[in-house]
């Protein structure tokens, strides 16, 4: 056999109702998704910051970074609207090595499929219960939503997805902030028609049952650079890349026209330091043009305790073992200089 099945997986009923969500931490998500909701709809004019690690990989680390964010939210919280990166899924381009906590919540050990699922509600509701952040994931397996629905506040399609059929329609029964990336080609149409099929109401096969969504009309763009047939990375948040970007989406007709860049992957060469001049330009982008402030809604940023990335057997506190971040005090003077240049 080419399978070898070693155990049932717990459902997202039977996980949620072990690890529920309290009241109290119902009502901060709720909170969270309004506000997040108005920016994308442009009722709200604050800017949306996604900051946190490539990948979540040591709970304790994951919430002494978020704990910081607490702090910086409060102080620049009229302008800023600030989403913890809490990314429990690891896509690997070539499929080999650590896959995220979800599959290994030691990344030392065997993986383990049900102490991942543990793990990851655990740490997604201690990020809203004692730190007042609802999070940002990447939805990789799409199947999965039902185990942190309840949870997040903001969702990714990653580039090597969002062509996927399965993907685009699980993303129209989403009812939070969804950000389709485009695809790692760069091809901006290929991500607008993910937004489009995520924005549309669906009828297709899921988890076992047929389903009808109601359409996500907080669908949106990511920008996070492309690399061309020669393997070069190729940048797509400068100003001209957004204004084609603009008329492209207003061409389509879609609902809550948003962009997000992200500030690192192809946009920085992987060069996690240059995050930091390129939320700058885009920043610089939104004051001379008063459509692309309506568009650029706000960043993504891949950000750490320590700055860089280690090996596993290294075991650095708060570094990242998969790609390299910006370190804490690039990124806090980074997120009072981005509520400045609001």
């Amino acid at each position: 056999m080419s399978f070898n099945y070693l155990k049932k997986l717990p459902t997202p009923a039977e996980i949620r109702a072990m690890y529920p969500l309290s009241e109290h931490g119902k009502e901060i998500k709720r909170r969270k998704d309004e506000a997040l909701r108005d920016i994308i709809t442009g009722k709200s004019d604050k800017f949306l910051v996604v900051i946190g690690p490539c990948s979540a990989d040591n709970e304790e680390a994951v919430c002494d970074y978020i704990s910081r964010l607490t702090r910086v939210q409060e102080k620049i919280k009229d302008k800023v609207e600030i989403v913890p990166r809490i990314y429990t899924y690891k896509p690997r381009t070539n499929g080999d090595g650590y896959k995220g906590i979800a599959f290994q919540p030691n990344p030392e050990e065997r993986p383990d499929l049900v102490a991942g699922l543990v793990a990851i509600r655990h740490l997604q509701m201690r990020s809203i219960e004692e730190f007042g952040l609802p999070a940002a994931d990447e939805m990789l397996y799409p199947e999965n939503w039902g185990y942190v629905e309840d949870l997040l506040s903001y969702v990714a399609i990653g580039a090597r997805s969002v062509e996927d059929q399965h993907h685009r329609q699980t993303a129209s029964g989403f009812d939070v902030p969804t950000g389709m990336k485009n695809p790692t080609s760069g091809d901006f149409s290929v991500m607008l028609n993910s937004i489009y099929a995520a924005q549309h109401p669906q009828h297709y096969a899921y988890a076992g049952c047929e389903v009808e969504t109601s359409g996500n009309p907080l669908a949106h763009a990511i920008l996070r650079g492309g690399v061309n047939k020669r393997g070069v990375n190729q940048p797509n948040y400068h100003y001209e890349d957004i204004m084609r970007l603009m008329e492209m989406y207003y061409k389509m007709g879609l609902k809550n026209p948003a962009v997000i860049v992200d500030s690192n992957h192809s946009n920085s060469n992987k060069q996690y330091a240059e995050q930091v001049r390129i939320v700058k330009e885009v920043l610089h982008n939104r004051s001379l043009s008063n459509d692309i402030r309506k568009l650029v809604k706000g960043v993504m940023i891949e950000s750490y305790i320590e700055p860089g990335r280690q090996d596993l057997s290294e075991h650095i506190y708060g570094k990242s073992i998969t790609d390299p971040c910006l370190g804490w005090d690039a990124s806090e003077k980074l997120l009072y200089e981005i509520a400045e240049m609001c």
